[in-house]
């Protein structure tokens, strides 16, 4: 039956966690969790009509609580890279947890304890166009550096023509940066089933970032011609993988979306072969990540027991670029308070 459920997760500091089923009027489900607004299951059909679970990630909130590659999360305040964890800001610098790199110099994803490790207030409600959750949090000044109390609010909405919608919101009362991204890793043949290789892709970006050895962008808008991250054409994409630079083993890159940045436009889209199934991805901002899960090493144990190798799934993190904050050349990240961020997502779903 089409609506939502809400039944209990489990507990993390002193708060009730809880797990939220959606169900559109076609038997679609979507199930997120208000620690971190993590997606954990979305069943979507084949071109046979069978539903199976698209998206990596753990069936109890336990492993969710340990470290892992921020499966289905919610990150902030701000998503991806910032170089050497600092930024100037007004004149002002602000130091912020370094998280990654090496010697762990550079900041990612928000931080030791960012948007996905905390518990977020959920609201409820039934829509003409589907159920939807909608979550929100208060990050206090300076919580994990960042300056300004930010109200944030998070909206998930599973329509019912078939896509799940994220819709991203905040404000703030003092100058800030932010960067809210959604880190789903999608399998079309089903979670757990194998890689993604086979799968094809094709991505609205006739550029891209380059970065240095720590994945921090160079500063340069580069051209995807000629080169192995051209996705312009549907590929697969395991087709270039031998062809990318310095023996990397897979994709972890930044592109640059076509058309202008908050006007929603497809940024992806992906096709799994041998299910038929095909995921449109539209966005309002400037840039998607496109990682192929090359680091996953069989090490983590997700959903029913079955292990994540390499590859065993994909992301397309809709986002601004990775180290905004000391690029003044990319579009920028900073939200005063007298404006409202603005991040919309649209993953549509259909099968062939």
């Amino acid at each position: 039956m089409p609506g939502i459920e809400k039944a209990r997760f489990g507990e993390f500091g002193g708060r009730e966690v809880s797990l939220y089923t959606l169900t559109n009027s076609n038997g679609l489900i979507a199930k997120i969790t208000d620690y971190g607004g993590i997606l954990t299951e979305m069943h979507i059909p084949d071109a046979g009509g069978i539903n199976a679970d698209v998206v990596l990630g753990f069936d109890t909130l336990g492993p969710y609580l340990e470290r892992h590659p921020f499966f289905g999360a919610l990150v902030g305040r701000y998503g991806n890279r910032i170089a050497a964890a600092r930024f100037d800001l007004d004149g002002a610098q602000y130091q912020l947890a370094a998280n990654q790199g090496p010697a762990f110099v550079n900041h990612l994803h928000g931080g030791t304890a960012g948007f996905d490790k905390k518990v977020w207030d959920a609201q409820t409600r039934e829509t003409a166009d589907g159920p939807e959750l909608i979550l929100r949090y208060v990050s206090q000044d300076l919580e994990e550096g960042y300056p300004g109390t930010l109200n944030v609010e998070a909206a998930y909405r599973l329509t019912n023509d078939n896509a799940l919608e994220l819709e991203f919101s905040a404000t703030t009362d003092k100058p800030t940066v932010i960067n809210l991204v959604n880190h789903s890793y999608w399998n079309l043949t089903g979670a757990g089933s194998g890689d993604i290789l086979g799968h094809t892709l094709r991505l609205c970006a006739d550029a891209y970032t380059p970065t240095d050895e720590a994945d921090i962008p160079t500063g340069e808008i580069a051209p995807v011609e000629g080169t192995a991250y051209d996705f312009r054409e549907e590929k697969t994409i395991a087709r270039d993988v031998a062809k990318l630079p310095d023996g990397r083993g897979g994709y972890d890159m930044n592109y640059v979306l076509n058309g202008n940045a908050g006007e929603m436009r497809t940024a992806a889209v992906a096709h799994d072969p041998v299910s038929g199934r095909v995921m449109e991805v539209c966005t309002n901002v400037p840039g998607v990540q496109f990682y192929s899960a090359f680091k996953l090493d069989g090490s983590l144990m997700g959903k029913g027991g079955v292990k994540y190798g390499s590859s065993a799934g994909f992301c397309l993190e809709t986002q601004h670029y990775p180290d905004s904050p000391n690029n003044p050349q990319f579009p920028s990240v900073v939200l005063r308070p007298d404006e409202t961020y603005s991040h919309r997502t649209l993953y549509r779903f259909s099968a062939t």
